[in-house]
């Protein structure tokens, strides 16, 4: 009689809707995905799929709840689960679309996808989903607020310069958009001050926004949006899984000697990484002699300057990584002094 050693359900997750597949693995390692459902986003739609998952499942073996970081919609699902004792984990979008191309799906669909997610997790030995610690959750929360501020901001500053330049500009018009900037303004500024009480409230992870501002070129907020994007790291193992998740990872279409595209960055990970990290790049790039020198040596290789910008981005991201995992500060020195080391 053949043993079972694991039971997944496999979730893509959508705005309104949970499309679900539920498999088992036994002693001959064969995959075997043996029942399909769809469910409604809501806690509703969460109860009827724990009991679905219950009737469909056998007691001998453990099931591993295995669903995408998708965007906002899967946070409800996630602490759902966690809360009532469940197994979860929660698989960064890029790893599993990685996965999905190397199986012979012709047609993608909500159904294959959450197929794909059964497999993954039947194949995969995975860590288990922990609750993001709360300081980054509000964090996250209060950063994105002001990302979102700042966007308005500018669209209404944009109309402001092109009601003034008007031949006859209206100036109740002019008046309530100053005043809407002004407003923004404010906000802008109680957010911020939201951020440094929190910070002050959690003394380590002050402390490491601190070392990850002796950064060139990061500053406070930089900081915090990558720790809160991140949930301090959490899901991130190594420093090519961090370049994937925050899209800045290299994009390339070759094939024989007939066929090669041009390199690109994938885009496909998490666009408030990859926009924090944009300032921090041109401020290292001019006042830091490492960054410097790698922008100086890409340009000189392939003489697009777009190009190298990303290149000390994704650095520069690998740099806060790294800071944050050893708990240490940037030594600009780091280098002379290993040089000194060596000769001695």
């Amino acid at each position: 009689m053949k043993r079972l050693l694991k039971q997944v359900v496999g979730i893509d997750v959508a705005q309104k809707e949970l499309v679900v597949s539920i498999g088992r693995m036994h002693d001959d390692l064969v995959p075997e995905i043996y029942g399909h459902h769809a469910f409604t986003n809501t806690p509703k739609g969460f109860e009827a799929l724990v009991t679905w998952v219950g009737k469909r499942s056998e007691g001998s073996a453990a099931v591993q709840y295995v669903l995408e970081a998708t965007g906002v919609y899967h946070e409800k699902l996630s602490y759902f689960l966690h809360e009532r004792g469940h197994a979860i984990s929660v698989i960064l979008p890029n790893k599993i679309s990685s996965y999905q191309r190397t199986l012979d799906i012709k047609t993608v669909t909500d159904k294959t996808a959450a197929e794909a997610i059964v497999r993954f997790g039947l194949e995969r030995k995975l860590q288990n989903w922990e609750k993001p610690k709360p300081v980054f959750k509000k964090l996250q929360q209060l950063t994105r607020e002001r990302n979102q501020l700042i966007q308005t901001r500018t669209l209404i500053k944009n109309q402001l310069h092109a009601e003034q330049a008007e031949a006859e500009p209206n100036t109740g018009s002019i008046k309530r958009l100053k005043q809407q900037i002004a407003l923004l303004n404010k906000q802008e500024k109680e957010i911020q001050a939201e951020i440094l009480f929190l910070l002050d409230g959690d003394e380590p992870v002050k402390k490491a926004v601190e070392n990850l501002c002796s950064l060139p070129g990061v500053g406070v907020l930089t900081a915090v949006v990558v720790l809160a994007e991140t949930n301090g790291f959490e899901l991130i193992r190594n420093k090519r899984q961090l370049a994937s998740y925050a899209g800045l990872d290299v994009k390339e279409k070759q094939s024989g000697t007939s066929v090669k595209g041009k390199p690109r960055i994938s885009k496909r990970g998490n666009r408030h990484l990859r926009k924090a990290m944009h300032f921090p790049a041109l401020v290292a790039i001019r006042r830091d002699d490492r960054f410097k020198a790698i922008f100086a040596r890409l340009v000189a290789r392939h003489g697009i300057k777009m190009k190298a910008v990303v290149a000390v981005q994704r650095r520069l991201l690998e740099m806060i990584y790294v800071l944050y995992k050893t708990g240490g500060a940037y030594d600009k020195n780091y280098l002379q002094v290993i040089e000194k080391e060596q000769l001695v």
